[in-house]
């Protein structure tokens, strides 16, 4: 639990991107890549036995089962899917797509991981429970930013959709695309 939830801590470090981006969104864009390339050297080194200090400690701790033993893919996924949307989207569409990364993935994991206990067959594993929190959250943050119910609950609606499937950290990357393709369907929001 205590790993998750630091796990979680880190994934919402995702969320200071956006207002990065408003200052510089070229050096936000950096920033991330440097990132991504800083981890996959950290990673390997870890992941070959090697223990670059605190690093190496902060990966070890927050890893799940399934990921001992391997490298470690989730933080460059987190980055590259913020970076996908920084690329790809004007800035208030990238914004929301990686808050609802940062808060609505965020908020389907703790809910699902502590409080789901409807696991239907179909959802290979995840929570109905989890899946309304991803939703819900998504919601709000959507609406926070463009202050409309409609818009908020289709790019809810997309982020729902990717939770639904047992993406692994693959979901990092194709939420923020899947809710930024959705909100560009909306061309009065830029």
């Amino acid at each position: 639990m205590k790993a998750e939830l630091l796990r979680k801590g880190i994934h919402l470090l995702i969320a200071l991107v956006p207002p990065m981006a408003a200052l510089y969104r070229s050096h936000a864009a950096m920033l991330l890549m440097m990132g991504i390339l800083f981890y996959l050297w950290v990673e390997s080194m870890r992941y070959l036995g090697f223990s670059p200090p605190f690093f190496s400690a902060v990966t070890s701790a927050v890893l799940r089962r399934k990921e001992q033993g391997r490298f470690a893919l989730a933080p460059v996924t987190l980055a590259l899917g913020a970076l996908l949307a920084l690329l790809l989207f004007p800035s208030p569409i990238a914004a929301a797509a990686i808050f609802v990364l940062a808060f609505g993935d965020s908020a389907g994991t703790i809910v699902g991981k502590f409080f789901g206990r409807i696991r239907p067959v179909i959802l290979a594993g995840k929570s109905i429970e989890g899946s309304l929190a991803c939703f819900s959250a998504s919601f709000l943050t959507v609406y926070i930013i463009f202050g409309d119910w409609k818009i908020s609950l289709a790019a809810a609606g997309a982020a729902l959709l990717v939770d639904l499937f047992p993406l692994g950290e693959m979901d990092n990357i194709i939420m923020p695309l899947a809710v930024g393709l959705c909100l560009s369907l909306f061309p009065m929001i830029y």
